[in-house]
């Protein structure tokens, strides 16, 4: 059952969860993570590190959209293994919805 990380990473862009990753299986775009699913270990010690609640199990209904996402971008953006600072409008883009649809960039990390 490997994570996912979802549409609420979008514009937060938070890295508390890469610190604790034990398989460095996160990989960053230009204003969201994803985690592979195929590197994933299925530990669970990220999901309750994100102050956006970005992370959950393939389980979760949330996921189902998010996993194919995850898998063709942690192909395409670079692997990121330790933490950076969040965006500093982050904060202001917790909890906000629709955020695939208005800002989700394809691009990789800048």
């Amino acid at each position: 059952m490997p994570y996912v990380v979802t549409e609420a990473c979008i514009k937060c862009k938070y890295t508390d969860c890469v610190d604790v990753c034990p398989v460095d299986c996160f990989y960053e775009g230009a204003n969201m993570l994803v985690i592979s699913p195929d590197e994933c270990i299925d530990c669970g010690v990220c999901e309750p590190e994100c102050p956006a609640e970005a992370i959950v199990p393939d389980t979760d209904a949330k996921a189902e959209a998010w996993l194919e996402l995850n898998r063709q971008y942690a192909v395409e953006w670079p692997n990121i293994a330790r933490k950076k600072d969040a965006p500093a409008d982050a904060d202001e883009f917790k909890g906000v919805e629709g955020k695939f649809a208005k800002f989700f960039s394809s691009d990789p990390a800048a």
